[in-house]
């Protein structure tokens, strides 16, 4: 038996039981899934990284889902985050123009 130790997505313990695989789960406390929803975070940036060009969009696909979740369990709604972040874009601006910034008075 491989032992995990991470947060997976719902439906994993259903798609494993589907493929005859025998495993063990809990359900984690308020506190301990706010952890783990950091790790998951990282996690998933880590994969991100180290994805090839044509894999890199599923994997920030994964990384929204835990940003969603973890917006979620903040006690706010997906139309709450978006709402900050697009004022926050009309603001200071997005990232498209490909500004570096080298230097500049503090």
């Amino acid at each position: 038996m491989k032992y995990y130790n991470k947060l997976v997505r719902d439906r994993i313990p259903e798609i494993m039981e589907e493929h005859g695989k025998k495993y063990e789960i809990r359900t984690l406390d308020q506190e301990e899934y706010i952890e783990m929803l950091h790790q998951k975070l990282y996690e998933e940036l880590r994969e991100f990284d180290a994805a090839s060009e044509e894999n890199q969009l599923l994997e920030l696909v994964d990384m929204v889902e835990v940003i969603y979740a973890l917006v979620k369990s903040k006690g706010y709604g997906i139309d709450d985050f978006e709402s900050l972040r697009i004022a926050k874009k009309e603001k200071r601006g997005g990232f498209k123009e490909k500004i570096f910034l080298i230097s500049g008075e503090e």
